[in-house]
C-alpha cells in the first residue's frame, strides 16, 4: 500500500526558513515525478514545485521561484521542500504528491497518491 507522511510544518515568521519533508513506502520514488501542492485558507490547492524521477530537472510556480527548493533524498524515498524567505501568503496547508509518468504537470488531478499535509504559518 502505499503512503506517502508529510512532515516539518510550522509556525513561523516571515523571513524565516522550514524544511518539509515527504517520505514514501510501498513503492521506490525515484521510479515516479514527485510534486508539491498547497491549499491556502479558503482557496483551491495549487502547484508549488514539480520533480522528476532522477532528481534532475525541477519547476516551480512563479511564486516561490528563487524561494523553494524541492530535492529527493539520498535514500530515493525522501522528498524535500526547503522554504526560505517565507512570506505570510505562503501559509497553507502543503501536500506531496506522486505521478506515474515522467512528464511535468500542475494540474492536481494528474497525481495519483496524495499524503496527509502539513500546516505552515507563517506571521507577518
Amino acid at each position: 500500500q502505499v503512503q506517502l507522511v508529510e512532515s516539518g510544518g510550522g509556525l513561523v515568521q516571515a523571513g524565516d526558513s522550514l524544511r518539509l519533508s515527504c517520505a514514501a513506502s510501498g513503492l521506490t520514488l525515484s521510479t515516479y515525478t514527485m510534486g508539491w501542492f498547497r491549499q491556502p485558507p479558503g482557496k483551491e490547492r495549487e502547484f508549488v514545485a514539480w520533480i522528476s524521477g532522477g532528481g534532475g530537472s525541477t519547476f516551480y510556480a512563479d511564486s516561490v521561484k528563487g524561494r523553494f527548493t524541492v530535492s529527493r533524498g539520498n535514500a530515493k524515498n525522501t522528498l524535500y521542500l526547503q522554504m526560505d524567505g517565507l512570506k505570510p501568503e505562503d501559509t497553507a496547508i502543503y501536500y506531496c504528491a506522486l505521478r506515474h509518468g515522467p512528464v511535468f504537470r500542475t494540474a492536481p488531478s494528474e497525481y495519483n497518491y496524495w499524503g496527509q499535509g502539513t500546516q505552515v504559518t507563517v506571521s507577518s
